[in-house]
């Protein structure tokens, strides 16, 4: 898989207030490293920033550079939650994943992260 592109924030409007900004990202896809089929699902990042916050189109790029990266569900919550972390420190924020099911099953991650 190629690098992933560097997530990019702006300034907070409003830093003095608690709000949650929640994402929403229904087109996400990955492989699966077992099978090497593709998995499908919906990506959902919720979070109260701090300073900055996420910038979207960044956003929309890092997340389709997943599209064919072979990685387990709850790896890529976690690292997806480490990434976002890592750029904005939020006060607080939660990612889930829920996958499409595959052989009549289907699979939600969530990992979260208090400031």
């Amino acid at each position: 898989m190629a690098e992933k592109p560097p997530l990019e924030t702006f300034e907070n409007p409003a830093p003095q207030r608690d709000y949650e900004i929640k994402i929403d990202c229904p087109e996400f896809t990955s492989v699966c490293p077992k099978t090497g089929q593709p998995d499908f699902g919906t990506i959902t990042i919720t979070y109260c920033p701090d300073k900055v916050c996420l910038e979207l189109k960044a956003l929309k790029y890092y997340m389709q550079s997943y599209r064919n990266k072979g990685i387990f569900y709850e790896y890529l919550t976690n690292e997806l939650l480490d990434d976002f972390i890592k750029a904005s420190q939020p006060r607080w924020m939660k990612v889930t994943g829920s996958f499409t099911a595959r052989g009549g099953i289907s699979t939600s991650v969530t990992a979260s992260y208090p400031k």
